[in-house]
């Protein structure tokens, strides 16, 4: 028996999370009281009070989500390890935390610039995304490559039956009607700030790099199946450029999830804020444990 722990995205975020966490532990406190001195923003108060419209800005719910994920593994040290991880989209960070391939600092500075330079890219090059229900990968794909006019492709392979695709506004309603066309049992578009993992998050990419390539990459402690290859790697020097391609590449996670089950995973535990991840598992594979760690009072029932 294996255990998995999966970060979540963009998406996992609410009103007043962390606030609990923040109030009860030591160890949490320090560690929301450091973020906010390298963040140089109230990362406490919009976590904690919101508003929820600016706990929404793209540039704030990275960070928002990425330290509520580190809070939580951390209190988790000594009474739960994984035997790997994943993360969706910015959770990704978050596992290469756990799995000691980059700092707690390092990351937070490189995740409040990614959040910065995605909502800048989606102010610049404006774009939406959609969740397809009920077509397979390759209709989805096939869909996509069917408008001409415009770029729009696949974005989240979320579950074998739930796709987003992102793009521009007009090539992702024109697949939107497509899809309905064809049979999709349900077709929405969904309320973002830009289109994530699209080419129209190009800029971003590069400027991304740059960051990326000053922060040191250690070797994982343990294997981290990453969004654009479904795969584990070791290597710091692929890590670093598979966090480059993410921002334009889809996020394979329905493969990760079934990658990580066929290497002996049968216990899911999402760390952070909300239930998404776990949803989508429950939804790729039924047979598997999935719970997740999100409030103080989640850390205190494992304690008994």
């Amino acid at each position: 028996m294996k255990i998995a722990f999966v970060f979540p995205g963009q998406a996992s975020q609410y009103v007043g999370m962390g606030k609990d966490l923040y109030e009860n532990n030591p160890i949490a406190k320090e560690i929301f009281d450091k973020a906010e001195e390298i963040l140089g923003f109230e990362i406490k108060r919009l976590c904690f009070e919101g508003p929820e419209e600016d706990l929404k800005q793209t540039k704030i719910t990275q960070p928002a989500i990425f330290v509520h994920s580190y809070v939580i593994s951390r209190l988790l040290d000594g009474k739960l390890k994984a035997d790997m991880s994943a993360g969706h989209s910015l959770g990704e960070y978050s596992a290469l935390v756990y799995a000691g391939v980059l700092s707690f600092e390092d990351a937070l500075k490189i995740v409040k610039l990614r959040g910065e330079l995605m909502q800048k890219a989606g102010e610049e090059n404006p774009g939406t995304m959609a969740a397809i229900i009920g077509l397979d990968y390759e209709r989805v794909k096939e869909l996509c490559e069917e408008v001409k006019d415009g770029i729009v492709q696949p974005a989240n392979f979320n579950t074998p039956e739930q796709i987003v695709i992102s793009g521009e506004v007009d090539a992702v309603r024109k697949v939107m009607e497509l899809a309905q066309k064809v049979g999709a049992k349900m077709v929405k578009e969904l309320v973002v700030s830009g289109a994530f993992h699209s080419p129209l998050m190009e800029s971003a990419k590069e400027e991304l790099k740059k960051a990326l390539d000053e922060v040191k990459f250690n070797k994982p402690s343990i294997p981290v199946y990453f969004n654009v290859t479904a795969k584990p790697s070791y290597d710091p020097g692929e890590i670093k450029n598979l966090l480059y391609l993410q921002i334009t590449s889809p996020v394979l996670w329905s493969q990760i999830i079934k990658n990580m089950i066929s290497d002996g995973a049968t216990r899911f535990y999402e760390i952070g804020p909300g239930k998404v991840l776990q949803g989508l598992i429950k939804r790729i594979d039924s047979n598997v444990e999935v719970s997740g760690f999100d409030k103080f009072d989640d850390i205190k029932k494992l304690e008994g």
